[in-house]
């Protein structure tokens, strides 16, 4: 089954979990994500270890680099956006 993390990150402290979900709630997450231009980014492995924060929780130390690697690559796709 289709599952889904939504994470917001204010560059002020650690990113923190905004939506999740399975199923139908994962397909419209992604589909509000489209709508409004944010980057998708698929990794079933991430997306099982962070479907145990509650919303609103702080991501956990230990995913903080595979957390920064995907912001930083989306920052950098927004910048070279024409």
């Amino acid at each position: 089954m289709q599952k889904a993390i939504a994470l917001r990150y204010d560059y002020s402290s650690a990113p923190t979990v905004t939506a999740k979900g399975s199923g139908k709630i994962a397909e419209k997450i992604m589909a509000v994500a489209k709508e409004n231009d944010v980057l998708l980014h698929q990794s079933p492995e991430l997306v099982e270890m962070l479907s145990s924060l509650e919303l609103g929780e702080e991501i956990p130390e230990a995913l903080y680099l595979a957390v920064a690697e995907i912001i930083a690559f989306a920052h950098n796709l927004k910048k070279h956006q024409w």
